[in-house]
């Protein structure tokens, strides 16, 4: 027995009574004579609500039937009411709706036509054929999105044989019966979700990103209570953004943009007075070391490895017949420097030593790196090198 579709001629219908035809998983997996519950279908979510009192977590489409999963048990052939939560319903029509009308203005303003559909908890996207988009092509399709809402144009549903539709913007691949939904002057599709029923309930469509997604152009929008909510909240972090700069709104984006440059020059500033204070201690290092009876002096340091005890390293192993090991417990790692005259080749040593623990490593004559899979592969590596006194 199929189940007979409420929102397909009405989608507003919020409550109805339906009988439980079939209830299996103890009753927690049912399938309803009629149902206004919409399934996951086409790139919109499955309606929420209550059957019979019991909360509804998922609606699935099967073929001719839709089932609902269910919180609590229904008893076959029993007489239920339905509720639909009307909040999420709304929105998913806001969002559908603009969907349809967004796709018909990319496709009539730049014959970019719609791939792909999705509809998300905050967002929704829709994927368009193009090579290209920027910000000043979607701020038209914006404008003209804004004309046709503003004209309140009907939004119809009619179902028509797939052999004498005509005008469809995407053709479609059903045979039999297709229910079209149409935006009066504008779009024609085959959709079996569910829609509002004039472009003036949409309310404002907004895109909020454009990204490249294998070829095509993904945009990332939102639609009525949605856009809404997402402008009140863009408005209130720019205004907190322009008080922390103690700048007008208008200018707090140049403003941002020059403090992140001033950022990036004291940034490079700080590295270049940090490595320079670690050469330093390596010179202050290899003074204080004492040579051991072979005539190299060795030290040994654990830490980061990072540009300051790379400095470090190179400025005491420069001092002459000098060998610096560097230990790092995560990730598991070890810089070896050494002098021109120690005898020693740094990239030799650490690749040898490494390799021989599990690991990879290698460099040049006077300074080299590796890293292993674990701390006692570290130790080994530490031993291999034998720097540790």
């Amino acid at each position: 027995m199929t189940t007979d579709r409420l929102y397909y001629t009405d989608s507003y219908v919020r409550e109805f009574s339906a009988r439980v035809i079939e209830a299996g998983a103890g009753g927690l997996r049912v399938i309803l004579d009629r149902t206004a519950f919409y399934p996951t279908s086409g790139g919109q979510p499955f309606d929420l609500g209550t059957l019979g009192g019991s909360r509804v977590r998922e609606v699935i489409d099967e073929e001719e039937r839709v089932i609902h999963l269910l919180e609590a048990p229904l008893a076959s052939d029993a007489e239920v009411e339905g509720r639909i939560d009307w909040d999420r319903r709304f929105d998913h029509m806001q969002q559908h709706t603009g969907q349809h009308l967004l796709s018909a203005v990319f496709e009539e303003l730049y014959s970019m036509p719609t791939v792909s559909f999705h509809m998300g908890a905050e967002t929704s996207t829709i994927d368009l054929r193009a090579g290209s988009l920027d910000a000043k092509l979607t701020a038209r399709v914006e404008e003209r999105c804004a004309e046709i809402i503003a004209q309140a144009r009907p939004v119809a549903v009619t179902f028509e044989d797939a052999a004498s539709a005509s005008g469809l913007r995407k053709e479609s691949q059903r045979f039999g019966i297709l229910r079209i939904v149409s935006i009066q002057g504008v779009d024609r599709s085959a959709c079996g979700g569910t829609h509002v029923s004039s472009t003036a309930e949409i309310g404002p469509v907004l895109i909020r990103k454009i990204e490249k997604m294998r070829g095509d152009i993904r945009v990332e929008f939102v639609c009525g209570l949605r856009a809404f909510l997402q402008a009140r909240e863009d408005y209130r972090v720019l205004a907190d953004i322009g008080r922390a700069l103690s700048v007008p709104l208008d200018r707090a984006p140049e403003v941002v943009a020059a403090q992140i440059e001033r950022i990036k020059t004291l940034e490079k500033a700080c590295q270049k007075l940090s490595t320079e204070l670690a050469a330093r201690v390596g010179l202050e290092l290899y003074a204080a070391t004492a040579p051991d009876p072979d005539g190299l002096r060795r030290i040994t340091q654990r830490g980061p490895i990072d540009e300051a005890m790379r400095a470090r390293a190179q400025a005491f192993a420069a001092g002459g017949s000098a060998m610096f090991l560097a230990v790092c417990d995560d990730p598991p790692s070890v810089l070896l420097a050494s002098s021109q005259d120690s005898g020693v080749h740094a990239g030799d040593r650490v690749k040898a030593a490494v390799s021989a623990a599990g690991g990879r490593g290698g460099g040049n004559q006077t300074v080299a790196q590796g890293s292993v899979l674990s701390k006692d592969a570290l130790n080994v590596v530490c031993d291999t090198l034998s720097l540790l006194r």
